[in-house]
């Protein structure tokens, strides 16, 4: 009798060993020099303590130096580790180290790979952390910064008044010196924002499948499901009851992927408000039970859901009713108290999920003796 295993589990310790070793190998690439991949009329590179040139296509371009386009004219420069970034027309861009950038004034994409360690863009006083993730941004002459997410995710981070916010993927964020602060994110189409020339005039993007995926939900694939699984039990969304919309919730985060359900709920709390945590522990619990979150209910290791599945379904939920973080965070903990500890290290990030200004951290000197007691069960004091 000839056995077909239905997985075989050697190959997930290589992969995970073969994907580390990429991680580290890219971390180690630093943003010290790139090379010049495509000119568009008139680019010049400046060099520290020299004089401006042409730019030339396959040239180097070393950390301190500058990258100046002039009227109808644009750049890409590539980076060691496949990191891009194009730069538009009366554009001034510096080639810095340690993962940072530079952008003095104008337009630009930047397009970090998955597991490339990251990047940090400096746009005057705001600075933008991200990982993973294809942006458009704009600097202009008034110090207005407009920064846009086509996938992945970015924290944002005002230099002088330590204001940060999470950004998502088909959110904008504006920054403008008059007020000093970030604006709330606005949703864009995506679509919509591949009509630049820093996307149109150039080759494909590496993560154009992602941009893709990230356009197919928000043309309303996910709400379209939700919309026909209410119309079954003969509501609308805005008609539904809270145990309609919730059944019909159920059923579609049930078969959908990990992103999906995020993005769901970001729509579905935007939707229905009113029933936030009710929806953040449908979508914690229905799927993918946690751990411990059911003592009846038996569900192999493999498939209980992550923290990084719950840091992104919290995140979603929050960053669409910001005024509900409390309710949302203490409903995950009373449905799985055993999210605890993601919730805790979500909550620990330097970027929060709603537009705040982050509280500087004061370290004392711990007295035992001044120590009091606290029961794992009790949640936690901070919120997200």
């Amino acid at each position: 009798m000839n056995i077909r295993p239905r997985s075989i589990l050697l190959v997930t310790p290589v992969a995970l060993a073969s994907v580390s070793w990429l991680s580290h190998d890219a971390i180690a690439l630093d943003f010290s020099q790139a090379r010049v991949t495509q000119v568009v009329q008139d680019v010049k590179v400046m060099p520290s303590g020299a004089a401006a040139r042409p730019a030339a296509v396959n040239e180097t371009v070393h950390q301190g130096s500058a990258v100046q386009t002039g009227t109808q004219s644009r750049s890409e420069l590539t980076f060691q580790d496949k990191t891009i970034t194009r730069l538009g027309e009366n554009t001034i861009f510096t080639v810095g180290g340690a993962r940072t950038i530079e952008l003095g004034s104008g337009q630009f994409l930047l397009y970090v790979p998955k597991k490339a360690g990251g990047a940090k863009v400096k746009m005057g006083s705001v600075t933008a952390a991200i990982t993973g993730t294809t942006v458009l941004g704009n600097v202009y002459p008034s110090g207005i910064v407009e920064f846009t997410v086509l996938e992945g995710s970015a924290c944002m981070h005002l230099d002088k008044t330590g204001q940060a916010m999470y950004v998502q993927a088909g959110q904008k964020v504006v920054y403008d010196p008059m007020t000093g602060r970030f604006d709330n994110p606005v949703d864009v189409d995506i679509q919509e924002q591949l009509s630049s020339p820093l996307v149109s005039d150039f080759r494909r993007l590496p993560s154009s499948g992602l941009i893709d995926q990230e356009i197919a939900i928000q043309r309303g694939r996910a709400n379209d499901d939700l919309v026909r699984a209410l119309a079954a039990s003969g509501a609308t969304i805005g008609t539904a009851t809270p145990e309609q919309f919730l059944a019909a919730f159920d059923s579609v985060i049930m078969r959908s992927d990990p992103h999906t359900v995020c993005v769901l709920v970001g729509r579905a709390v935007r939707a229905r408000p009113d029933l936030a945590d009710r929806i953040v522990v449908a979508a914690i619990t229905s799927a993918r039970p946690v751990r411990g979150y059911s003592k009846d209910f038996k569900q192999p290791i493999g498939k209980e859901i992550s923290c990084e599945e719950i840091d992104c379904i919290i995140r979603a939920a929050i960053a669409a009713h910001p005024s509900a973080a409390r309710e949302i965070a203490d409903a995950a903990i009373a449905a799985a108290p055993l999210l605890r500890d993601c919730l805790v290290a979500a909550a620990s990030r330097p970027c929060p999920v709603a537009n705040a200004f982050v509280e500087p951290r004061i370290i004392n000197t711990i007295n035992p003796s001044n120590e009091v007691p606290v029961s794992p069960e009790q949640p936690p004091s901070s919120g997200l």
